[in-house]
């Protein structure tokens, strides 16, 4: 479950960005005036994003009442109705913009990462998102990934130490990276980005509990399997499309991590439709 107040914070900004000192057509239609409004989808999709739906048009009007015929996490087709709300007719509009935006990124994330976790079913490997998210919507993202079936890497900077090339560049080794990251007082796994077969023994010596195969070749990630011989967990990363990915599970590997999952998505098609009371 994602924080509400979280999601309410979330929804206000998204409002504020459209609508900002006030929405200046919804002035045409009369302030008593009520209406109803149909959400459709024009595609076949996984539905998700339904609490900051709800709270973008809540937000705007308290009493406006949203039946949905379609669950959060639940597959529709193309053509199907995924709620109906009725309330006032200049709330409706004024939200519409905004909580479509979001309902399509959340819904077009969450039909993605149903797809690569389907398709690494009976593997052993999980697929992983990543840091490379939309700006400003990365709790949004990440709780859409869980919501298809994928899991989350870290949220942030704050809650997983991950060395990359430069960290390690600029620590002197992968050994030295390590011992430093070992003195930091957080109860978190050491996570080093190897990019070479040698490096993976570097990692390995120093005694990092996770290594991220950067951009290796299906050969190259089972001879890091073999190497490794269960002493670290393997991440593979790079390059990861739905067309590649069960292959690299099958390598042995525990984690896939997918950027794709998060960076690349295409806004599902979703139509609020509207009639006057």
């Amino acid at each position: 479950m994602v924080d509400q107040s979280l999601v309410k914070d979330e929804a206000e900004r998204f409002l504020a960005e459209d609508v900002g000192s006030g929405d200046l057509t919804a002035l045409v239609i009369p302030e008593t005036k009520q209406a109803t409004a149909t959400l459709i989808t024009r595609e076949n999709s996984l539905i998700c994003g339904q609490a900051w739906f709800e709270a973008i048009f809540y937000s705007l009007d308290s009493l406006v009442k949203i039946v949905w015929s379609v669950a959060e996490g639940g597959h529709a087709q193309a053509g199907d109705v995924i709620c109906t709300l009725t309330g006032s007719a200049r709330a409706l509009l004024t939200g519409e913009r905004a909580a479509l935006n979001l309902m399509q990124t959340l819904s077009a994330t969450a039909t993605v990462a149903a797809q690569y976790a389907k398709a690494v079913e009976g593997t052993g490997a999980v697929v992983l998102d990543t840091r490379k998210t939309l700006p400003g919507l990365r709790l949004a993202q990440k709780y859409a990934v869980k919501c298809g079936g994928c899991t989350n890497h870290r949220m942030g900077l704050y809650d997983g130490i991950l060395i990359k090339e430069n960290h390690i560049i600029a620590a002197g080794s992968i050994e030295l990276a390590v011992q430093a990251a070992r003195l930091i007082s957080v109860d978190v796994p050491i996570e080093v980005e190897v990019e070479t077969l040698g490096e993976v023994t570097e990692a390995l010596k120093a005694k990092a509990d996770i290594l991220l195969l950067d951009n290796f070749s299906v050969q190259q990630l089972k001879q890091a399997v073999e190497l490794n011989n269960g002493q670290a967990k393997l991440e593979a990363s790079g390059n990861v499309d739905l067309a590649s990915v069960r292959k690299i599970a099958n390598s042995g590997v525990d984690y896939v991590s997918v950027g794709a999952l998060t960076k690349n998505v295409k806004a599902i098609d979703l139509s609020l439709r509207v009639d006057m009371v």
